[in-house]
């Protein structure tokens, strides 16, 4: 036991400090691939909404590829694929070679996965809004942006929420991913940890244990972005 509690110690001594090095950086990759995701795929959804046959087809295009394709896939088109296509482009410019990080690379695609089935909940929150709503707002001559912003947009994000949620602990949990090209995170540390030590069950485990406190401690932040949303719904 004694052994087991010095292999965690922090420190020379134990893998402690290497495991907490690799928590801060999952959980940053995760909240930093956030708003990307749902900046980009909010930005599918309203092209799928419009008017427009072209956004329409570019948005579904989008989304039936990053939808389809597994994230390891994504992963290593974005890390290796955007490598190449990086230095090509620097070479023929004349300009200095430039490095794609592990970092930048696991959150562009883990956004581009993220934001492909946000667009989804997205429009179906849209879709659970009353059209009647957005008609009276240009009965009072707000402009179309006004609507979105003051009537739209607030129950957007109350519909949206469960369905963001499953997408969040999706992304939270395909941060794993990034291992396999030389992140630090969780699952890279501990297994490196597993293989130096020959405790490969004591060092997974642990992965396990730290994300399901992860996602532990994400349904109660949700919880209370969810409470904050319906502060203003009639108690029935």
């Amino acid at each position: 036991m004694n052994e087991l509690t010095a292999l965690l110690a922090y420190g020379d001594a134990g893998w402690g400090d290497e495991i907490v090095s690799g928590i801060v950086i999952t959980v940053t990759l995760a909240l930093a691939t956030l708003p990307l995701g749902l900046v980009v795929g909010l930005v599918m959804a309203l092209a799928k909404r419009s008017e427009d046959p072209g956004l329409q087809l570019s948005a579904n295009i989008y989304t039936t590829i990053f939808r389809g394709l597994p994230e390891l896939l994504t992963l290593f088109l974005v890390y290796y694929g955007g490598q190449s296509a990086l230095n090509a482009l620097t070479g023929a410019s004349g300009l200095p070679a430039l490095t794609i990080s592990s970092f930048l690379a696991g959150m562009l695609a883990l956004g581009l996965v993220f934001s492909a089935y946000a667009s989804e909940v997205f429009l179906s929150a849209f879709q659970a809004i009353p059209a009647g709503q957005a008609e009276a707002g240009r009965s009072l001559g707000l402009h179309r942006w006004a609507i979105f912003y003051r009537i739209t947009f607030p129950q957007l994000m109350r519909h949206a929420l469960p369905g963001l949620t499953n997408c969040w602990q999706n992304l939270l949990k395909d941060t794993a991913l990034v291992s396999v090209i030389g992140l630090a995170d969780i699952l890279r540390q501990t297994g490196v940890a597993a293989r130096v030590t020959r405790e490969p069950f004591l060092f997974f485990g642990l992965a396990c244990v730290i994300f399901l406190v992860l996602t532990f401690v994400s349904n109660i932040g949700v919880g209370r972005i969810e409470r904050w949303t319906r502060r203003g719904e009639v108690v029935r």
